[in-house]
């Protein structure tokens, strides 16, 4: 026995002990990984349950009538792939569509017209093989009347940091709110904005600040096929994509009779004014450029005052850019720069030095910002123009409108 004699019973009597409780242990495991993963007759729990029949779902029923045209038309499946899908006008015309989703839905990718019949049909095939069809005949509605909406800025265009977003309707609106959710406005930087009603033909949306400059927007008004309220449709979608440019601000003084102007915070130009006189004072505010005018004819009946009356006029200038809807503008007015950093001499408007005024109009765009003060009694109304910073963003928001 050698060595084994030699350590005695008791070394033997100790390691036959812990050898046979390992014994045990590895055995007790075993038996109950076994006994977990063994299903019945010993087999694995693996699910047993069929393939599914494909669930086919049109978004328009059979025989439905007044559909409106713009809505979403699709075809949806659960348990299954979409083979096959069609949306067909009677006269044969085929509505571009396609699927997406992993084929488990196809949408048409661009409205119906008003008052023509459609056929809406999709194939499936389930996960159990099997094919499944669904169709559906409907007809659009004839609107009781149209809408056209107008948009205040163009494609492409920059505009600067107060720039407010105007819908103007060819027509008053019945349902303010079904005509919100047709219009959307993204920015790339998630700008928070709101909508005010001046009337019930027109509605605006402002951010809550100032637009960053290099923002990108996309403005889209989406009414086409939409009911807005009372039987009316809208009649023809809008967009615009934009860019907000460099911040450009202008302060214009009537006691200093001097307007400086603000370029990204730091002031590039003094240049000398003269403003309402008292009996038509530029009102106090703050504007937002409107509109750029390269010869313009200034004509006092456009805001009530006739011509030939004593404060009349009708003035052509070579620089014009518009304020406000009353007539308020900054213009070149070479006739009065001896009154120009001294006295208060216009029926309203800003009257610049002709080289003043025409760097105004290259450096200025649009959505920029005028702020009038001490020029008189006269305060600038929020629904003038587009000046609607002359309201906090809780009087922006309030119900009243």
């Amino acid at each position: 026995m050698g060595r084994w004699g030699m350590a005695g019973p008791g070394r033997w009597v100790r390691l036959a002990t812990i050898m046979a409780v390992g014994g045990v242990l590895v055995t007790g495991c075993t038996s109950a990984a076994q006994e977990q993963d063994a299903g019945p007759g010993g087999g694995s729990p693996e699910s047993t349950r069929p393939p599914q029949q494909a669930e086919l779902d049109l978004s328009v029923k059979p025989g439905a009538e007044d559909v409106a045209p713009g809505g979403a038309f699709t075809a949806t499946v659960q348990h299954g792939t979409i083979t096959d899908a069609s949306l067909v006008g009677e006269d044969g015309t085929v509505v571009d569509g396609g699927t997406r989703l992993e084929d488990t839905a196809w949408r048409a990718a661009e409205a119906l017209g008003y008052g023509k019949t459609y056929t809406l049909q999709a194939t499936a095939e389930g996960d159990d093989g099997e094919t499944v069809t669904e169709k559906a005949t409907f007809t659009t509605v004839v609107p009781g009347s149209q809408a056209e909406v107008y948009l205040n800025v163009q494609e492409g265009q920059t505009v600067g940091v107060g720039m407010p977003l105007v819908f103007t309707f060819s027509t008053d609106i019945p349902d303010r709110e079904r005509v919100e959710k047709t219009l959307r406005i993204r920015s790339d930087n998630d700008t928070e904005g709101a909508f005010r009603w001046r009337s019930d033909s027109e509605v605006t949306w402002r951010p809550k600040e100032h637009w960053e400059p290099g923002t990108k927007v996309t403005v889209d008004a989406g009414i086409y096929g939409k009911h807005l309220g009372d039987g009316m449709y809208g009649a023809e979608d809008q967009q615009a994509s934009l860019e907000i440019g460099r911040k450009v601000t202008a302060i214009a003084d009537g006691e200093s009779h001097h307007m400086s102007v603000f370029v990204d915070g730091e002031r590039v130009r003094r240049m000398p004014t003269s403003m309402g006189k008292p009996s038509s004072s530029t009102p106090n505010g703050t504007y937002t450029v409107m509109s750029e005018h390269h010869g313009y004819t200034m004509d006092s009946s456009t805001y009530g005052v006739p011509t030939d009356s004593g404060d009349g006029y009708r003035l052509w200038v070579e620089y014009a850019t518009r304020m406000s809807y009353s007539g308020i503008f900054y213009h070149s007015a070479p006739w009065s720069v001896g009154y120009q950093g001294n006295t208060n001499t216009s029926h309203g408007c800003i009257n610049l030095a002709p080289e003043d005024a025409e760097w105004m109009m290259e450096n200025s765009k649009p959505g920029d910002l005028i702020t009038v003060r001490n020029a008189g009694e006269q305060t600038l109304e929020p629904t003038d123009g587009w000046s609607v910073w002359q309201l906090s963003w809780d009087e922006w928001t309030s119900d009243e409108s």
